[in-house]
């Protein structure tokens, strides 16, 4: 019998990319992962890793092998989700992840009615980029979280995840005078850290109208970006969450773009009682007048 412990090592690897990636995000010794993996190895009884120096790669047996270990652990949730059902009162703790123009407006007034109805809940929430959700989903440091995307940056299929529609917003060009964003290709912008959805989609979006961007400043919170588009600092893409204190002076010019907010989780879990009332909360709370008079829909 395989190990699922050894196996998800093997998927987490599959992700990563490296041992010491996965040693990091399981908290474990990179030498205790090697050590792992080559017993998974010895269990199977054929190779799984190839290694070149300090690199390694996934042997055809092992992307197999990573395929059955997604459907293993789907079953596997979904009989602790049909075992939480059973349960008198929802109890345990509760990880969510989100976006931080969300916080307020969309995240804040669910987790206020899940601890009113659900007061045996623990809810812990952790604010990070999209971009880092689906890796934190399948190593159990989230349950449920907040991703995004952009008609420039389309959501990406992620393995052993589901998700589900939430919310779409309209996405604007904010400046210190009218303009639309072919008139920008001279201007100095304002984009999210490297690496981060909101970069990708600036470079992406200005490339779409024919010119490279020249980002200027780099900055994640988008009050801090409107706050720098007031002060004549360059310019930036801001979707509408991203607008709740706009300055004097800025500027929105609404964009043919859209940003679409979805739910997401391990496979096997959307029935879980605690999944379940997470989704309905947020999907509450998205449907509501007040978020509603924010959001173009």
């Amino acid at each position: 019998m395989l190990d699922v412990r050894k196996l998800r090592l093997l998927r987490e690897l599959s992700h990563r990319g490296t041992i010491a990636a996965v040693a990091e995000a399981l908290t474990f010794t990179p030498s205790a992962v090697s050590q792992q993996l080559s017993a998974l190895e010895r269990e199977v009884g054929v190779p799984l890793l190839e290694r070149t120096g300090r690199r390694v790669r996934l042997t055809s047996a092992a992307e197999v092998l990573v395929e059955h270990t997604e459907s293993v652990l789907e079953i596997l949730q979904t009989a602790s989700a049909d075992l939480a059902t059973s349960a008198a009162t929802l109890g345990g703790t509760l990880r969510i992840g989100v976006f931080p123009s969300a916080v307020s407006s969309l995240l804040t007034p669910a987790l206020v009615s899940l601890s009113t109805d659900h007061p045996g809940l623990n809810l812990m929430v952790s604010e990070l980029d999209p971009a880092r959700v689906p890796d934190a989903l399948r190593s159990d440091a989230l349950d449920i979280a907040l991703i995004q995307e952009y008609d420039h940056v389309p959501l990406a299929a992620e393995p052993g995840l589901e998700s589900e529609p939430l919310l779409e917003e309209t996405v604007h060009l904010a400046a210190t005078d009218p303009g639309g964003l072919v008139d920008r290709s001279h201007s100095s912008w304002i984009a999210g850290t490297p690496g981060t959805l909101c970069h990708v989609l600036t470079v992406r979006a200005c490339e779409a109208a024919g010119f490279t961007p020249a980002i200027r400043h780099h900055a994640d919170d988008f009050g801090a970006v409107l706050a720098l588009v007031a002060a004549g600092q360059g310019v930036a893409l801001v979707p509408d969450l991203g607008l709740a204190n706009v300055p004097d002076h800025v500027v929105l010019t609404p964009l043919p773009i859209r940003r679409r907010t979805h739910l997401a989780y391990r496979r096997g879990t959307r029935t879980h009682p605690a999944i379940a009332a997470a989704r309905q909360a947020l999907r509450l709370t998205a449907a509501s007048d007040t978020l509603a008079s924010r959001v173009t829909r």
